[in-house]
């Protein structure tokens, strides 16, 4: 597949240390972890924002690791000492990890000094605040910002249905793909789909742009259990199953039609 480019990454390093077909079946559905025989549920009915996003504070970026596997382990070992991590593919294929959301340089560069001590990272970079699409919307516009959501989405697809955080059993949910790709371009979205669905301003499916998310009610309890991110072009990116990859999907597909909930954007 070809590396999306990611716009941010020049600038991100300011300080160094160390086909299947789908089958359209009622009884096949898509979970966030795995398919269960049940009916078709009625779409939820929609929920108000509750709050705005924030932005990405200071970030810590490690790894440059041509085998996910091992982009994955340290993920895992980042998330064992209470630190969400994500990775994400650079467009020359190496993988990369970054983690934390802090206040200040300062206290990221302690941490990072602290983990570095007990040997669970080497070299490190910090990512100022500065240093995310979101931040360069004076310069390129909110249109700029969209293209970047939605380019940085694409860089994941292809990759396997698994996240550095999650358990194997549980593998990388859909909302786990959207999170990263808003946290990785400077908004600090929250990491389930209910709770992405309950925030951001709600938008009709007509109006819909590049880089909002579309939701969908998979299970019987009406409540909102999948989640992708518009690339345009009625289509959408998203993590479908354990199993699977992360890939392009349809809004016109009868599954995805049949369970569509609404749509959310968080960009005005």
């Amino acid at each position: 597949m070809a590396l999306s480019s990611h716009p941010v990454l020049a600038s991100c390093q300011k300080r160094c240390r160390r086909p299947w077909l789908w089958i359209p079946l009622s009884f096949f559905l898509l979970t966030a972890g795995c398919a269960e025989k049940v009916a078709v549920p009625p779409r939820p009915r929609p929920l108000p924002p509750t709050k705005e996003i924030a932005r990405m504070g200071y970030s810590i970026q490690v790894g440059a690791f041509e085998s996910l596997d091992n982009a994955i382990r340290l993920a895992q070992a980042l998330e064992g000492q209470g630190l969400p991590a994500y990775y994400f593919r650079h467009k020359t294929g190496i993988y990369k990890v970054r983690f934390g959301n802090f206040p200040s340089e300062e206290a990221a560069a302690s941490r990072a000094e602290s983990l570095s001590a007990k040997n669970i990272i080497q070299e490190y970079y910090i990512v100022s605040p500065d240093d995310y699409a979101v931040a360069k919307m004076r310069i390129y516009g909110i249109r700029g910002l969209r293209n970047a959501l939605v380019e940085t989405a694409k860089s994941f697809i292809g990759l396997p249905y698994q996240w550095g955080g999650s358990s194997p059993e549980e593998g990388f949910d859909c909302s786990g793909l959207t999170m990263t790709v808003y946290q990785y371009n400077g908004i600090n979205m929250p990491r389930s789909s209910r709770e992405q669905f309950m925030q951001g301003t709600p938008v009709e499916r007509s109006e819909l742009e590049k880089g909002d998310l579309v939701f969908f009610s998979i299970r019987t309890d009406e409540k909102v259990s999948h989640v992708g991110l518009y690339s345009g072009d009625n289509r959408f990116i998203d993590a479908p199953g354990t199993g699977k990859t992360i890939r392009v999907d349809s809004l016109s597909d009868p599954y995805f039609a049949a369970r569509y909930a609404g749509a959310r954007t968080y960009l005005q």
